[in-house]
């Protein structure tokens, strides 16, 4: 094996395999309680609950581990507006057909249209975008490896360290995303990947019904 500089694994937890059942069934437990809404309070989140989350999903594992995402914290009242004008803007086209009638029939049960009045309300957004170049450090400039992968992995993490802190969420995809670059002031080398909103649920939130199915696991593993 080719020779690289390494440390002892000196963080590692061992638990029984009684204690490792337990761990994982309230694990599970306490994500059956995730949900994605979309009516948000403009309850404050302290700046530091977001920072620890994201310095949570920094953790990820990344091709290389050249970690290429970053994170743009969104708090100020003007830029969610921005975001809101364009994303809605972005919608509207979407919903009155780009989307074509096969998206749009499966988009229904979930009752969602153009209006995304929660890219104000919710206290925080988080624009995420990938990376094509970098590395090691922020000044280098090589090549990402599977960076849509390290990113969708760093993603989750952040959603569900999100949840662990009290927090709900919701993904947000318009298409085309281009303009959080400008909004965020990111350059070229970045890709706008989704947009994160967080924050506590309105005291009207609802889950649709549709949202609450979930395959079993006989749908959704093998076991060899």
């Amino acid at each position: 094996m080719q020779s690289h500089d390494c440390s002892p694994l000196a963080d590692f937890i061992e638990y029984s395999p009684e204690e490792m059942l337990l761990r994982s069934s309230a694990f599970y437990e306490d994500l059956k309680r995730r949900h994605s809404i979309r009516k948000f309070s403009d309850k404050p989140v302290a700046k530091e609950i977001i920072e620890n989350c994201i310095k949570a999903a920094g953790t990820a594992p990344s091709g290389a581990n050249h970690q290429p995402w970053q994170f743009v914290a969104i708090q100020d009242a003007d830029i969610k507006r921005q975001v809101r004008e364009q994303a809605e803007n972005h919608e509207r086209g979407f919903y009155e057909g780009r989307a074509g009638d096969e998206w749009l029939d499966a988009l229904k049960p979930l009752g969602t249209d153009s209006e995304k009045p929660y890219l104000e309300i919710a206290p925080w957004l988080i624009a995420i975008f990938s990376e094509k170049k970098g590395g090691i450090t922020k000044e280098e400039k090589n090549n990402n490896y599977y960076v849509h992968e390290s990113v969708g992995i760093a993603t989750g993490m952040l959603i569900t360290a999100l949840h662990n802190a009290g927090l709900a969420t919701l993904t947000h995809t318009p298409k085309p995303m281009s303009f959080l670059n400008k909004i965020c002031q990111r350059s070229d080398n970045d890709r706008a990947y989704m947009l994160l909103i967080a924050g506590y649920p309105a005291e009207d939130a609802t889950i649709p019904a549709h949202a609450q199915v979930k395959k079993s696991l006989k749908d959704i593993a093998t076991f060899l």
